[in-house]
């Protein structure tokens, strides 16, 4: 079993997903996708991953549909998100930060804010 940290990327845009791949591979992070909302919960089941990076425009539901279906799971209710959304920030952080996530991020983000957020939720 490797010691990677094995993270969970919700985004509908490929390009999107891929770059944080990238980001989060060359940080040594394991990573996993999904989509839209349905299949981010059916993904995060199957996958258990140490966290989740969770866009809130997503098809078949948004974000934070999402963070309400997660927490009425019991082995995905402690699993850290962290929002990663283009959706001006207010109101929409707080809202988040109510809904159980740890951070809410702006698209575009840095790298190193992206990677401090996720070592501290971790």
């Amino acid at each position: 079993m490797s010691d990677k940290k094995h993270i969970l990327i919700v985004d509908d845009d490929p390009e999107q997903r891929l770059g944080l791949h990238i980001r989060l591979k060359a940080n040594n992070f394991s990573t996993a996708f999904a989509g839209d909302a349905l299949a981010s919960v059916s993904e995060a089941r199957r996958q258990q991953p140490d966290l989740i990076i969770l866009d809130l425009g997503l098809p078949a539901g948004d974000g934070f549909v999402v963070m309400e279906r997660l927490k009425n799971i019991t082995q995905l209710a402690m699993v850290p998100v962290i929002v990663l959304s283009a959706r001006a920030i207010e109101p929409n952080r707080e809202r988040a930060l109510k809904a159980g996530a740890r951070a809410y991020l702006r698209k575009p983000v840095d790298n190193d804010e992206l990677l401090a957020v996720i070592h501290e939720a971790l």
